[in-house]
């Protein structure tokens, strides 16, 4: 899976924003580091997988907590159409 061409990613002030450049989605999608650094991962071809490695690499917490994080998050990008399976 991958970030979608033409969905954007900006990081401002600990926000990351995902803005849609043709216009699919309707709206503006904010997230924190945390988002950001998925959305980072998501720039080239990845699996889910390969992204919770990555993450628990970055981030002192449990696997379980970060996996669920991880698919909501991948979950709220597939519903706005920003992901390319």
């Amino acid at each position: 899976m991958k970030l979608k061409e033409g969905f954007l990613t900006h990081n401002s002030g600990g926000e990351t924003v995902v803005v849609d450049a043709f216009s699919r989605f309707r709206g503006l999608a904010k997230g924190n580091q945390t988002a950001g650094f998925i959305l980072r991962c998501l720039e080239k071809e990845t699996t889910e997988e390969a992204i919770v490695d990555e993450m628990c690499k970055r981030y002192d917490a449990p696997r379980e907590r970060i996996a669920a994080d991880t698919a909501k998050l991948i979950e709220q990008l597939r519903s706005i159409g920003a992901i390319d399976e």
